[in-house]
């Protein structure tokens, strides 16, 4: 692959929240996972692991209990006079939240527990670094696998939208629903399907605006 072939993957790439009615096939998931393997992590701690929801009846419910507690949160908001905010949060982020419900597959990204050589043989017996620290190596190697498995998704032809609304509102729902123990971490879930939709691209910042060179 040539470098304007790469730029023109990760360009092209966008983030749908409408998907045809055409399934996901297992095959076509095993593949964007094993591309989603060979993301770079921590002193190579691999702390990542994905549940495939394909079932889009299991999906519809999670859509549906995300929704519940979202109602919930607005209602308890509205109660502190809060009806205004209440009201953004059902009518403006409570569909961009759930919208993974016309997806016919749910990845769901896990980050496991990290460890490596220098926290057992270094920094556990130095006492440094804390539990968060740790949980957060964990997350930001297993982003590094989700962004290979969106790119690789969309080099098939299918597209995904990544998403934190159901871990946000819902999460101790969707851990007991598909049984997720308390060691795992939820990251995000990524829609997944064939695109209904072909977007336009979004405004992006100049590269001036995000880079700064030190010489």
């Amino acid at each position: 692959m040539t470098f304007e072939e790469f730029r023109q993957l990760a360009v092209s790439r966008r983030s749908i929240r409408d998907f045809s009615d055409d399934d996901v096939l297992l095959e076509d998931v095993r593949d964007i996972i094993d591309c989603a393997r060979y993301a770079p992590s921590d002193t190579n701690s691999q702390t990542w692991e994905f549940i495939a929801v394909l079932n889009r009846d299991k999906i519809k419910a999670i859509e549906a209990f995300t929704w519940e507690r979202l109602r919930e949160i607005a209602a308890s908001a509205e109660e502190r006079g809060l009806a205004r905010e209440a009201k953004l949060m059902v009518k403006s982020f409570g569909p961009y939240a759930t919208a993974f419900g016309s997806a016919p597959a749910l990845i769901v990204c896990l980050a496991t527990p990290y460890t490596s050589k220098f926290r057992e043989r270094i920094f556990d017996p130095l006492e440094f670094g804390s539990p968060d620290i740790w949980a957060e190596e964990g997350i930001k190697s297993s982003s590094l696998a989700v962004q290979n498995l969106m790119l690789a998704a969309h080099a098939k032809g299918l597209a995904t939208c990544p998403m934190t609304g159901p871990v946000l509102l819902a999460e101790s729902d969707l851990r007991d629903y598909l049984d997720i123990p308390e060691s795992r971490q939820i990251n995000m879930v990524v829609a997944l399907g064939h695109p209904a939709v072909h977007p336009k691209a979004v405004a992006r910042k100049e590269i001036d605006e995000i880079l700064t060179v030190i010489q």
